[in-house]
């Protein structure tokens, strides 16, 4: 604090000692007060400031009067509205049990004595003597972890990207925690689990299936239909806790690397469908990303994956059975079940029982009916109002090339050569229409008789 006041009074010692040279005239000093007041200054912080003439009247007062030592701002000592015995009584509420927060701590004060501080006046006085929760918590020290081989670990997240097409795009991808190499991987327009799965399926057909995946409590990584997929693919599905992200760090760092390299070089204006910004992304991590040698296992990431031999690859029957969607019903007595408002006539030996219905979120058209973890047969459908489950919904297709083709301006210049046609004097017989004829278009048309109207006046003016 004293350093502070010093170097204020510096600043202000800085300004002001010229104003007080006894040669001055009273003019010269008006101006040079007026001066000083109309210019910027640096101020002890670094940063721009004016001062107005008042004060630096006062400042040379004070210069005059009382020194340089007069010149320093005078220490502040506020009283505390907030009494400290109800101050201690916050502490020791909170040193009895920090999981307190601050505003259940004012809560039992007011419990107590009839009147309790704001929550904030407690927080700051916990940030003072030391009792905020960030200081109170346990610290833990995070191990470096890494998997020992490829697919026994992959981490998945989502990326926010740029605006192609006027929609925002999302990146869904996982990375291989030993090899850091990016398994699956897709831009879409919406971050749901439809694109999520997207991306994992891609990876596991070039991949192979991970032992576990390791995701975050996003809407789109605690979906049911996740899930499913997973299980049928025996794969270990496991959420970071809320509010700590540590064990992720290595997709975050695989995203900045795609922040600071790829997206860095997209211009909208030149990639403006998602079609074209999936395929230079995938022509970035082929041949640059997984080429390169990485800076924590000093090892191309796709060389490292593919250390331990090629991945063994699912059958295609699996792969489908996995990222089939499902939900549960309860058969009516009419032998019918309603989904997402279609109407389906199943087997009548399941009235009353409480079914599994499977079937691709994109078509509604067929689904497989499951009792107990047995099929039942195909479900039949009665009323058909949707095709696809409410969020199966797939990104738009970029607009096809324009054909060139200006139809209207076709037909209309068919039209005007139709109507120069209509009249073909030069056509005539010889004689029948003399030299002094006007062979202007007629104002009007008869479409009943195919003539112009007062062709005949016309006829007998050439004759």
């Amino acid at each position: 604090m004293t350093d502070h006041a010093t170097d204020v009074a510096l600043f202000r010692y800085s300004l002001v000692r010229a104003l007080i040279d006894e040669s001055l005239s009273k003019a010269e000093r008006g101006r040079a007060v007026r001066a000083l007041a109309e210019a910027s200054h640096v101020g002890p912080g670094g940063f721009e400031v004016r001062v107005a003439r008042p004060t630096l009247d006062r400042w040379v007062r004070a210069l005059r009067s009382g020194g340089f030592e007069a010149l320093k701002p005078e220490a502040r000592h506020a009283n505390p509205r907030t009494p400290q015995e109800t101050l201690a009584l916050a502490e020791r509420l909170r040193r009895e049990r920090p999981e307190r927060t601050a505003a259940h701590i004012c809560e039992l004060i007011t419990t107590v004595s009839g009147w309790a501080p704001d929550e904030r006046t407690i927080q700051r006085h916990f940030v003072r003597v030391g009792l905020s929760r960030r200081e109170t918590r346990p610290k833990v020290a995070f191990g470096r972890f890494e998997a020992e081989q490829p697919n026994e670990l992959w981490t998945g997240d989502a990326l926010h990207g740029p605006v192609i097409g006027g929609r925002k795009t999302y990146l869904f991808a996982f990375i291989d925690d030993h090899s850091r190499a990016f398994t699956g991987y897709g831009w879409g327009y919406a971050e749901d689990t439809v694109r999520l799965e997207a991306a994992l399926r891609q990876g596991i057909e070039r991949r192979g299936v991970p032992r576990g995946c390791y995701l975050d409590n996003g809407s789109a990584m605690v979906s049911r239909q996740l899930l499913r997929a997973l299980a049928v693919l025996g794969t270990k599905l496991t959420h970071s806790a809320p509010g700590r992200p540590e064990g992720r760090g290595k997709i975050e760092r695989a995203f900045g690397t795609v922040r600071g390299q790829f997206l860095v070089e997209v211009d909208p204006a030149t990639v403006t469908t998602l079609e074209e910004l999936n395929s230079r992304f995938s022509a970035w991590v082929e041949s640059v990303y997984h080429r390169r040698v990485h800076s924590e296992t000093n090892e191309a990431p796709i060389e490292r994956f593919l250390s331990a031999g090629p991945p063994a690859i699912p059958p295609p029957e699996l792969l489908r059975e996995a990222f089939l969607w499902s939900e549960q019903r309860t058969v009516a007595k009419t032998g019918t079940v309603n989904l997402f408002g279609n109407r389906y006539e199943v087997d009548p030996a399941l009235v009353g029982r409480r079914i599994e219905l499977v079937f691709d979120p994109f078509d509604l058209g067929h689904v497989d009916v499951r009792f107990e973890g047995r099929a039942m047969g195909e479900a039949v459908a009665h009323v058909t109002r949707r095709h696809s489950h409410p969020r199966a919904v797939e990104d738009p297709a970029p607009p096809s090339e324009p054909s060139g083709i200006d139809y209207l301006g076709l037909v209309t210049a068919r039209h005007h050569d139709a109507l120069e046609q209509r009249i073909a004097y030069v056509c005539l017989p010889e004689g029948e229409v003399a030299e002094d004829v006007v062979t202007t278009w007629p104002s009007s048309w008869d479409l009943a008789t195919d003539r112009p109207i007062g062709d005949e006046t016309i006829a007998e003016e050439g004759r």
